[in-house]
C-alpha cells in the first residue's frame, strides 16, 4: 500500500476533507463548466430549440455512462474499506471487476439505444419540433457512451486511492477538450449540433486516454490477467453497492422523462427550455457541494474499514459543516443573480423573464442539501447498501416524482417548480433522522 492511502487513517480530517474535495470539486467544476458552455454555445449559435434537445439527450447518455460510475462509487466502497484493512490483492481485483462490469453493462445498453433510438428519443420527451435536433444529437454521444463511462469509474477508484488531484486533471480535460472542439465544430465549421455532439464524442475520448494513462503510470493498482479472473462474491458485494447509484440514475432518469412530458404539456419547447437553463445551473452552483461529498466518501471508507469511527463521526460532522457554508452562499448567488444567468444562456426575451422565478424556487431549499447528500455518502461508503439505498432514492423517488406527478394539477408549471423545494426538506429531514441514530448507537467511540 501506498504512504497516500495511509494518509487516510493519519492525517487530521480538515486538511484530509480539503486536499480530497479542492480537487474533487476543481474536476467538477471544470465538468460543469463544461456542460454549461455547451448549452450556451448551442442556445446563441444554435437556437434555443437545441438547448431542449440537450434537455432530452443527455438523461439518456448520462444514465448509460453513470453505469459505470454505479460500479466505481460500489466498487470504490469495497476498495477503499478493502485498503483500510491492508488487504491490497482485494482492492486490485476489485478494480478489475469494475472495468469489467462497466464494459459489459455499457455496450449492452449501447446497442439497445442503436436499435430503439427514436423510441427512446420519444419516451424522453423529444416531443414535436425538438425530434429532429435531439436525433443529431444522440447518436455520436452514444457512440462514445462507454468511454465516458471507463472515465466515471476510474475517476472514483482514483479519489479511493488517495490520488485526487489526478481525477481532478482526468474532467478537466475533458472540459477544456470539449470547449475547444465545440468552437471549431459549431463556430467555425458551421456542423450544428452535430457538431456539438462530436465535440462532446472526442472529449471523452480524451479523458480515456488521460484515465488509461494514469492506471498504467502512476496507480498503486497494477493489474495483471490474472486479476481479471471472475469471482461471483466479489461480483455480488459490488453490485450490492453500486445498486445504489443504479437506482438512483434509474430514478434520475425516470424524473427526466416525467419532468420533460410535463413541462412540454405546460408550456410547450418553451418550458423544456427553461429546465434545460436550471438543470445546468444546478450541476454547474452545486460543485463544490459535492466535491466535498466525493472528498468525504474516502475518508468515511477508509476509517470505517480500519474501524476507527471517532474519526469516521468527525468526518460526517465536518463535511456537513463545510458543505452547509457553501450551499448558503450558492443560494444568495442565484437569488441575486437570477436574470444575468438566464440572459447568458438565450437572447429569447420569453425564456429570459420566465426562467429567473423558476431558478429561485428551485434553489430555494439548497442550504440544507449538504445533510442529505453527506448522509446518503457515508451509508454508501460504509457498505450499509439498503439504507444508502432508501436515502438516496428518498429525494427525487419518494418525493420529488410525485410531487411533480400532482402540483401541475393545482398550480400548473409553477407546481413542477416547488415541488424541488418541497422534495429537499422532506428528503433531508428523513437524512438527517437516519445519521442521528447511526452516530449515536453504531459510530461508538473505538
Amino acid at each position: 500500500m501506498s504512504v497516500s492511502s495511509k494518509d487516510l487513517a493519519n492525517k487530521s480530517i480538515n486538511s484530509l476533507l480539503i486536499k480530497q474535495a479542492v480537487p474533487a470539486s476543481i474536476g467538477i467544476l471544470f465538468l460543469t463548466v463544461n456542460l454549461l458552455i455547451d448549452t450556451i454555445f448551442v442556445g446563441r449559435w444554435i437556437g434555443a430549440l437545441a438547448i431542449a434537445a440537450l434537455s432530452v439527450v443527455m438523461p439518456i447518455t448520462f444514465f448509460i455512462s453513470s453505469m459505470g460510475m454505479a460500479v466505481g462509487i460500489g466498487g470504490s466502497s469495497v476498495l477503499s474499506r478493502a485498503l483500510g484493512k491492508g488487504n491490497h490483492k482485494k482492492a486490485v481485483a476489485t478494480f478489475a471487476h469494475q472495468i469489467m462490469m462497466t464494459v459489459t453493462i455499457c455496450v449492452l445498453f449501447v446497442i439497445a439505444g442503436f436499435f430503439f433510438s427514436e423510441e427512446i428519443l420519444l419516451l424522453f420527451g423529444a416531443n414535436g419540433a425538438i425530434m429532429a435536433p435531439a436525433k443529431a444529437f444522440f447518436m455520436p454521444i452514444l457512440l462514445a457512451v462507454p468511454l465516458q463511462a471507463l472515465c466515471m469509474m476510474g475517476n472514483t477508484v482514483t479519489r479511493a486511492e488517495d490520488k485526487a488531484r489526478y481525477a481532478m486533471v482526468a474532467m478537466i480535460v475533458a472540459a477544456v477538450s470539449n470547449i475547444v472542439l465545440d468552437i471549431l465544430f459549431i463556430k467555425v465549421f458551421d456542423m450544428g449540433i452535430f457538431g456539438a455532439a462530436l465535440a462532446t464524442a472526442f472529449s471523452f475520448l480524451f479523458c480515456f486516454l488521460y484515465i488509461l494513462w494514469f492506471f498504467v503510470v502512476k496507480s498503486e493498482l497494477r493489474l495483471k490477467i490474472i486479476s481479471f479472473n471472475f469471482d461471483v462474491k466479489l461480483t455480488k458485494e459490488i453490485l450490492s453497492l453500486s445498486f445504489v447509484t443504479f437506482a438512483r440514475q434509474g430514478v434520475i432518469s425516470i424524473l427526466a422523462i416525467i419532468l420533460n412530458h410535463t413541462l412540454y404539456a405546460e408550456g410547450g419547447e418553451q418550458a423544456v427550455t427553461i429546465y434545460g437553463i436550471i438543470s445546468r445551473m444546478l450541476m454547474f452552483m452545486l460543485f463544490p457541494v459535492l466535491g466535498v461529498t466525493q472528498g468525504f466518501m474516502p475518508i468515511a471508507g477508509y476509517n470505517y474499514g480500519a474501524g476507527n469511527y471517532t474519526r469516521v463521526k468527525e468526518a460526517i460532522l465536518t463535511a456537513i459543516k463545510y458543505a452547509g457554508y457553501l450551499s448558503v452562499i450558492i443560494l444568495v448567488i442565484v437569488l441575486v443573480f437570477a436574470k444575468p444567468i438566464a440572459s447568458v444562456f438565450t437572447t429569447d426575451p420569453q425564456i429570459i423573464k420566465e426562467t429567473p422565478s423558476a431558478l429561485r424556487w428551485v434553489f430555494a431549499a439548497s442550504p440544507i442539501i449538504a445533510v442529505q447528500l453527506i448522509g446518503a455518502a457515508y451509508f454508501q461508503a460504509a457498505g450499509k447498501a439498503t439504507k444508502a439505498l432508501l436515502l438516496t432514492l428518498s429525494k427525487q423517488g419518494f418525493f420529488l416524482i410525485p410531487l411533480i406527478l400532482i402540483l401541475p394539477q393545482f398550480f400548473g408549471i409553477f407546481g413542477v417548480w416547488i415541488a424541488f423545494p418541497i422534495s429537499d426538506i422532506l428528503s433531508t429531514t428523513i437524512t438527517g433522522l437516519f445519521l442521528k441514530k447511526e452516530m449515536a448507537k453504531e459510530l461508538k467511540e473505538s
